[in-house]
């Protein structure tokens, strides 16, 4: 069963979902997470040291907006809502593959908004 959450950051509180994958249920047991927001063009990532996994069936080198995502290599959690450095015409990608964890379930367009720096909290809804 998904577990609904809250992403907080900066003045902005949006909803999502996390689901039901290995990776998911980690983050989902380490809630209340909170991290400091770095910027890799529209993404926002945050280490979350305490969660581990490796690249699951979910692993996936393109996203989509509103895409929630845990990537291994940086032990990160991840919101997707543009282009990143490495997209291509059509296409969001992350650094590397990334195990999709969940979704925001609003408009994350506002995420923009959000600078480098600023607390990120996730937490149970």
């Amino acid at each position: 069963m998904p577990t609904d959450i809250v992403i907080i950051a900066a003045d902005l509180r949006l909803e999502g979902f996390l689901t039901d994958t290995p990776a998911a249920k980690a983050l989902a047991a380490a809630l209340p997470i909170t991290g400091e927001a770095q910027l890799w063009g529209e993404e926002i990532y945050f280490p979350v040291p305490h969660v581990v996994a490796d690249l699951d069936d979910t692993a996936t080198p393109v996203v989509h907006v509103g895409d929630l995502g845990y990537w291994p290599p940086g032990k990160a959690f991840c919101i997707f809502f543009g282009l990143t450095p490495a997209s291509v015409p059509g296409e969001i990608r992350p650094a590397s593959a990334v195990n999709l964890v969940g979704r925001i379930t609003g408009d994350p367009c506002c995420l923009k908004l959000v600078p480098e720096g600023a607390t990120v909290r996730i937490e149970k809804k």
